[in-house]
């Protein structure tokens, strides 16, 4: 509950298990009277605090409909502590020493990934390095010398890949979603999400979400007139919904059943209203405007090679060079990084912990950008290398692989660390959490797809080609 803006947190009842091995003997009773002591400090709130009383009890054991008179006492107490001082006891519960140390053992165990990333980067600098000095003495040598490896898919190493619409949306909205969460931080850091400052981290999602939809739209109509595509409006309406559509499908049938079940967590019609007023006169009039600056940008694709007419056919690869295995291998390392501020995260969203340490939670985010581009480019390499040029959209999925993985870590948090159960929780927890992960997936895919056309540009524009 809320009192005055403070949290309190209390048991609604009891579970007695004493001497019962089996769970439908368990006993189960609903505390009927709460005593809550209110410290005041002249005319304002400073702390509350709540207790039940054990004794009196309601007996819920049985299943059938039971009438019950709830009652509660309040005990006023003077303090000294000042009201600017009030909220110090909440922030400071996420700086206690035990979890300063984990906190520190996420941020070095993220450092070592980060290590790790570099040695891969080293490695792959001196493999490239080498296959320059090689491509440059074929030249030299012998004219005629059949090519191999990447340089051997010069002429089809940029051509446009299927579903050029759906990449172009697909990075748009992962370039938008990607500032939002850089704009959030910085809010997060200059002090506005304050443990009491109930509902202004959403408010925030919502209201910059909207702001930047231009970018979105800028990048994907940009991006899909450079591959050469026609139809702007149709990608118009892709990037609008890509995100924006499962999001809304998923919060309508997640307020329905919040609404079936008289909760209070169902949004009231006007904050419905006014969410859909400022999507549909700030975010989609930026989304227009944004692709309109994008198709009138007139960039060209910059290729460094000329594609050939007709594309080589890709070679018999292995399983593990398949997209599925190369997804898995993407997604590990980054998500190895962020593991442990997950749990503090998740338990701060459905549990009872407030979450204050932003400063961590931002270096972590950076690592994981840095370990999604690096392990990206990493294995667009090693697929180029194997003469395989549809490194596109393979680039997208094992950035964005990262996303499936935190959604893998939602089942075990659900069913290893939360108390959650019913209809209603469980569906809110995994629907809301499909939608955070689908952002992460695109976010990260468009990192890493970035990433890889830098590179791809790069080492295509450092050889000398027919």
């Amino acid at each position: 509950m809320y009192y005055d803006d403070l949290p309190i947190w209390g048991f609604l009842g009891k579970v007695d298990k004493e001497g019962k091995n089996d769970p439908s003997e368990y006993e189960y009773y609903l505390f009927k009277h709460l005593h809550f002591t209110i410290f005041y400090n002249k005319d304002r709130v400073i702390e509350i605090t709540s207790q039940s009383d054990l004794n009196a009890n309601v007996d819920l054991t049985e299943e059938k409909e039971v009438d019950v008179e709830f009652m509660y006492s309040v005990k006023w107490k003077e303090t000294e502590i000042p009201f600017e001082k009030r909220m110090e006891k909440y922030s400071q519960s996420s700086s206690l020493p035990h979890h300063l140390e984990i906190h520190w053992f996420s941020i070095k165990s993220g450092v070592i990934v980060l290590l790790l990333n570099g040695f891969f980067a080293t490695i792959l600098m001196r493999v490239l390095k080498n296959d320059f000095v090689k491509y440059a003495h074929d030249e030299e040598s012998a004219e005629d010398q059949e090519e191999t490896g990447w340089k051997y898919i010069h002429g089809d190493v940029f051509r446009y890949p299927k579903y050029k619409s759906l990449l172009a949306a697909a990075v748009g909205s992962g370039t938008q979603l990607c500032t939002l969460a850089i704009f959030i931080f910085m809010l997060a850091l200059v002090g506005v999400f304050y443990p009491y400052n109930r509902g202004a981290l959403l408010t925030a999602l919502v209201v910059i979400y909207a702001l930047t939809a231009g970018i979105a739209g800028y990048t994907a109509a940009s991006f899909f007139c450079q591959l050469e595509g026609t139809n702007w409006v149709r990608n118009l309406l892709l990037t609008g919904a890509l995100f924006c559509g499962p999001l809304f499908l998923t919060f309508c049938f997640l307020n329905t059943v919040a609404n079936a079940y008289s909760a209070t967590a169902a949004l009231p019609f006007g904050t419905i209203a006014v969410i859909f007023l400022i999507w549909a006169l700030v975010a989609t009039p930026l989304l227009v405007m944004g692709a309109i600056a994008g198709k009138n940008s007139k960039a060209e694709f910059q290729a460094p090679v000329q594609t050939a007419i007709y594309p080589r056919e890709i070679p018999q690869l292995p399983w593990y060079r398949k997209t599925l295995p190369q997804m898995a291998m993407a997604g590990f390392l980054p998500f190895s990084a962020i593991y442990i501020e997950l749990y503090y995260i998740f338990a701060s969203v459905w549990g009872h912990r407030i979450y204050t340490l932003y400063s961590f939670l931002f270096i972590v985010f950076i690592i994981l950008l840095i370990v999604t581009a690096v392990i990206t480019v990493a294995l667009t390499y090693l697929q180029l290398a194997a003469e395989d040029h549809e490194w596109w959209w393979r680039s997208f999925l094992c950035g964005g692989s990262t996303g499936l993985f935190i959604y893998g870590y939602c089942l075990y948090y659900y069913y290893a660390r939360s108390d959650m159960s019913g209809f209603m929780q469980t569906s809110f927890f995994f629907g809301y959490m499909a939608c955070v992960c689908y952002g992460f997936f695109l976010m990260l895919g468009s990192i890493g797809f970035r990433a890889s056309l830098l590179f791809v540009r790069h080492i295509y524009g450092s050889i000398k080609c027919d």
